[in-house]
């Protein structure tokens, strides 16, 4: 499993936004050339953030993008998912009924033991424990 580069500039956005005062706003070019994210696709990020709730917007000369909500309550498992969608080490964890070896495989309890640790591991972890 490999998060994908938007699902990474979206953690490291959302970092960068939860090392500022709760009511600061930031102008997304910032943090694009600060964390050297193409400003087109931070733009597609933010959306998706916003839609999620993770991340508040405002348009206008003092507007911005700043957390919707405090670092302790934004989770990395959180971030991920609003760009990725739902993490799976493997397509049967999500879906067992679609595996042509669902009843007979040896694998599957590994590979949802593993999904349980990962997934506990980034909804566990909040942007206020990574700064």
């Amino acid at each position: 499993m490999q998060i994908s580069k938007e699902a990474d500039y979206a953690l490291r956005a959302v970092l960068y936004l939860s090392r500022l005062d709760d009511s600061q706003q930031i102008a997304t070019s910032k943090i694009a050339a600060q964390q050297r994210i193409p400003s087109s696709f931070l733009a597609k990020i933010v959306a998706r953030l916003s839609s999620a709730g993770i991340i508040r917007t405002s348009r206008g000369a003092r507007g911005g993008i700043s957390l919707a909500r405090p670092g302790e309550q934004v989770s990395v498992l959180e971030v991920i998912e609003a760009i990725d969608g739902p993490i799976a080490v493997n397509a049967c964890v999500l879906h067992p009924g679609e595996c042509h070896f669902s009843e007979t495989c040896t694998l599957h309890d590994i590979f949802c033991e593993a999904q349980e640790i990962l997934v506990g591991k980034l909804k566990q972890t909040t942007f206020d424990q990574l700064i």
